[in-house]
């Protein structure tokens, strides 16, 4: 392996939003990128294809392909396969081989998915995200953890990630990135509940009036429209990660009540959104509406509906 990150050949499994941006600003850079993605094995690989073939990246046939032809492996998977990915690449890792676990997993998941890693002699590091990755894209800020995370962080720098070390224990950056995600995706279930409620009873004015006024250095009106575009595009996702976040709570020694609430919330709009209630997915105006009250009115409509029957 090059001593040179910019030699490397990056490996990306998942090849969803944040796989996507990963692998334009690392093509930009000219860095070589691979990735693999279970979605290119039935009809919902043509975008992934189409996307691949715009950036130069190459797509591979599993897991292990990918594995066995990287220097530095970024899972960036749904939570839940966090512990599932680390399995199928860790015995076609090549010795050495960096792996950065890009997942809103729970510390518990991520030490599961080092000792797969480690074990093969992987050198395992664990990444929280700790804000949106869009706004950033790959300068989004990153907490390492583990064994190698002061390591790998000025070879990260060197490809264009934002990634400073939080600890050498894995777990910490993971714990930070959960707690953290109970009062945001916590937020993001509450306005979405909150705002639609009020749409119902018609005082969604003066409740965004009286969030205003407590919070002034928040533009309620702004902030609602976009919780409801990441909720009804990403809300399975998001309920996974809370699911994970309820795990890192139990393990803390408390009920998860709010976590539990927010997951459910979350996949609740999801559920909606597979349904078609927002509209087409792919299509440009999907959970893209810059009024909050246009997709809480579908909400509710459709739970006129529902009621009637």
């Amino acid at each position: 392996m090059s001593s040179d990150p910019k030699q490397w050949l990056v490996g990306i499994v998942g090849y969803g939003e944040v796989g996507k941006i990963l692998a334009e600003d690392l093509r930009a850079h000219g860095v070589k990128v691979a990735a693999y993605d279970v979605k290119l094995s039935d009809d919902r690989g043509a975008p992934l294809r189409e996307h691949a073939s715009r950036h130069g990246v190459t797509l591979t046939s599993s897991h292990a392909n990918l594995a066995a032809r990287s220097d530095f492996l970024i899972s960036a998977v749904t939570a839940s396969q966090t512990v599932a990915v680390a399995e199928a690449c860790a015995a076609a890792l090549n010795q050495g081989t960096w792996f950065l676990d890009f997942n809103s997993a729970s510390p518990g998941a991520k030490q599961r998915a080092a000792a797969l890693i480690d074990g093969e002699q992987g050198r395992y590091v664990e990444g929280a995200v700790m804000t949106s990755v869009p706004p950033y894209r790959i300068k989004v800020p990153l907490l390492l953890g583990g064994a190698h995370a002061a390591e790998l962080a000025p070879l990260l720098g060197a490809l264009g990630f934002a990634a400073k070390p939080a600890s050498d224990q894995l777990g910490v950056a993971s714990a930070t990135k959960m707690c953290r995600s109970i009062m945001i995706k916590g937020l993001e279930a509450m306005v979405i509940e909150s705002f639609t409620t009020a749409r119902a009873y018609g005082v969604e004015d003066a409740v965004i009036a009286s969030l205003q006024e407590t919070f002034p250095q928040i533009d309620w009106e702004k902030q609602g429209a976009y919780f409801f575009q990441r909720v009804i595009e990403h809300g399975r996702r998001r309920a996974e990660e809370v699911r994970e976040v309820a795990e890192t709570v139990r393990d803390a020694g408390l009920t998860p009540w709010s976590a539990q609430g927010t997951a459910e919330r979350q996949a609740w709009v999801a559920d909606l959104a597979d349904e078609g209630l927002f509209g087409k997915r792919g299509d440009k105006a999907f959970a893209r509406s810059a009024d909050w009250r246009t997709e809480a009115d579908r909400i509710l409509a459709r739970g006129k509906d529902e009621t009637k029957t």
